[in-house]
């Protein structure tokens, strides 16, 4: 697989979240706090869907929330937002919202090779669901089957809304 390691900091659980934007945001700060990307990526994330719609809803409680690369992307990165409540995001067929995965890539192969991995995964029937009801980051990892990072530490705090 070539997903991108996912340390405990990108891994948010059960965020309290008002709306898509918060979610968003939620993904893009966990990126951040992973040192994939610097704060601005978050915003980036967001105009793509202001821009282009709830495409990233890629399936019934998922969504992908990505910008194109650049300079605010430092490496490659993987965040995962659970959400305490489901938001909408506009999407007719995938709405509600339980997970928001974030990605952040330095090129478009990266881009690609990401993406089919990633529709890898989650073509088990049960991997959403099993992602929206972790309780722990090792679970998280478990079912993206990737690994952690440099300065994984436990976390268990709820990402606040902002």
């Amino acid at each position: 697989m070539t997903l991108p390691p996912l340390p405990d900091d990108a891994i948010v659980l059960r965020a309290d979240v008002a709306d898509w934007r918060d979610a968003v945001r939620a993904a893009g700060r966990a990126l951040a706090r992973s040192g994939a990307t610097l704060p601005g990526y978050a915003d980036r994330m967001i105009d793509v869907l202001v821009e282009f719609g709830a495409y990233i809803v890629i399936a019934p409680g998922l969504a992908l929330a990505h910008a194109r690369p650049g300079p605010d992307v430092r490496r490659s990165g993987l965040s995962v937002v659970t959400l305490a409540e489901p938001v909408a995001f506009g999407h007719p067929h995938n709405d509600p919202v339980r997970v928001v995965l974030g990605l952040a890539v330095s090129n478009a192969e990266e881009h690609v090779a990401s993406v089919a991995d990633l529709a890898n995964v989650f073509n088990e029937r049960d991997a959403i669901d099993r992602i929206a009801t972790a309780e722990t980051a090792a679970e998280v990892r478990a079912v993206l089957r990737v690994a952690g990072g440099e300065g994984d530490r436990p976390t268990d705090a709820a990402e606040p809304s902002s």
